[in-house]
């Protein structure tokens, strides 16, 4: 049993979860009678022609808005659009809604219905996929889709937050896909200078521009029989995306300088942290790049949305780095899980990496900040795989665990004390206390010493 949703057996081999049966149907506006039963769970919808929903309203977006089921309920997202996503006259974001709602999108309305029947939705049972680490449900649900699509050859398309581990997605597809013996290339269109870019990509002949002294193949070329990882797509200049959506389309490229096409033969899986759908509606993004790249959208989720994963995640890569029969000590878990982890997986495997060549985990100390006699350097204690506003976010919240177990051990866990010391009030470290996880046993309290004021 994991978040609350139960996994069930269902026909064959296969296991699921079972969720609501979902029509959506257009009640109001110039697509008024169009339907559409969400048997993925997902829906888009928009005035795109590519939208799970498409509605010929011009008061609504291209991609408007997505619509998801889950085991306890549906819930509507808006994708940045122009003139909102309503329901009972009040505009939402992200919110659950219930059954029977009306949505209005522009001049178009939607009706939520629910069926009796249950849509089952397929659930691998597998703890890993490829590079892949996890056994939380969200993890099982995606390892069903990459088992399905690595066996084809279709186009995806990987969303996920920063340091979620979208690169090790793409690997996996590959290294699972009939391509696994073929090159595998990676490009980030983000760290590419908008001016060499499509060399990067296309290649260039000789004398085609200053510093060009030679013949050069793009990453097309190179990843020929293989896969070409796109990196950060949401960074294409737009300058390029015609080029690219081309090149994608007829499976040839023609290096700068030249006006001769090269097949190439590779299967492309894309990545962006970014929204592409409000991108998109921004006009910061081609709507029919974006449509082909999305053959297959793969949600990677963050790891605060798998907790139960961390102990998993923690001791893989503890044993990467020690061996096959290192363990984590208990008390060194209970503090990864105490963590917010804004970095996800990138900054706990960083975070162990740091722990072990520290001797932070042998001591089973808090290693949020160490004691000077650890020997720690700037690089090896700041979370420099950050981005300066997510490091300094994850820097403050080890400070304040490290700051306030210090300071109950020192009033021998009396909360009273440590907040009048701490100069703030015993609510506010009352909640400081449940968002950091401390238990009473850790410094010194009786489980009542936490109670009250709440």
């Amino acid at each position: 049993m994991f978040e609350g949703e139960a996994t069930k057996r269902v026909t064959g081999d296969r296991k699921g979860i079972r969720i609501w049966s979902v029509e959506l149907t257009v009640v109001a506006g110039p697509s008024r009678g169009a339907k559409l039963a969400l048997e993925r769970g997902v829906a888009k919808i928009g005035s795109a022609p590519g939208n799970d929903l498409h509605v010929q309203d011009r008061t609504v977006s291209r991609v408007h808005c997505e619509v998801r089921v889950r085991a306890d309920g549906v819930s509507v997202r808006d994708l940045g659009s122009t003139n909102g996503t309503m329901i009972d006259g009040v505009r939402l974001r992200d919110a659950d809604v219930p059954a029977g709602s009306n949505l209005r999108l522009g001049e178009t309305v939607i009706r939520v219905d629910v069926g009796d029947e249950p849509t089952v939705l397929e659930v691998s049972d597998r703890s890993a996929f490829g590079e892949l680490v996890g056994v939380s449900l969200k993890m099982r649900r995606l390892y069903a889709i990459l088992e399905r699509v690595a066996a084809a050859d279709a186009t995806v398309l990987i969303l996920g937050e920063t340091g979620t581990g979208k690169d090790v997605v793409a690997r996996s597809i590959h290294a699972a896909s009939p391509r696994a013996s073929g090159p595998f290339v990676t490009v980030d269109c983000g760290a590419i200078p908008e001016n060499l870019i499509e060399s990067e990509l296309f290649g260039h002949a000789r004398g085609a521009f200053s510093g060009a002294i030679a013949d050069r193949k793009g990453v097309f070329e190179e990843a020929h029989g293989g896969t070409l990882f796109l990196d950060e797509i949401g960074e294409m200049p737009m300058s390029m995306q015609p080029k690219l959506l081309r090149a994608i389309e007829r499976r040839a490229v023609r290096r700068v300088g030249t006006n001769v096409e090269r097949p190439v033969d590779v299967r492309i899986v894309a990545a962006t942290n970014r929204s592409l759908a409000n991108s998109v509606n921004d006009g910061e993004f081609r709507e029919d790049l974006y449509y082909r790249l999305a053959v297959v959208e793969a949600h990677l989720p963050p790891l605060r949305a798998r907790r139960e994963d961390i102990p998993l995640l923690a001791q893989h890569f503890h044993q990467r780095i020690k061996g096959r029969a290192a363990q984590l000590p208990p008390e060194f878990v209970s503090m990864l899980l105490s963590r917010g982890w804004q970095g996800n997986v990138r900054e706990l495997r960083n975070f162990i990496e740091r722990s072990v060549s520290l001797g932070w985990i042998e001591s089973a100390r808090s290693p949020s900040i160490p004691p000077p006699s650890a020997g720690g350097t700037v690089e090896q204690l700041v979370p420099l795989d950050l981005p300066l506003k997510d490091a300094r976010s994850a820097w403050m919240e080890s400070f304040e665990s490290v700051y306030v177990r210090a300071m109950l051990k020192k009033t021998g866990g009396n909360v009273t004390h440590a907040a009048e010391r701490s100069g703030v009030s015993r609510r506010f470290l009352q909640r400081l206390i449940a968002r950091l996880g401390i238990k009473p046993g850790e410094v010194g309290a009786r489980p009542e010493d936490f109670e009250g004021d709440e």
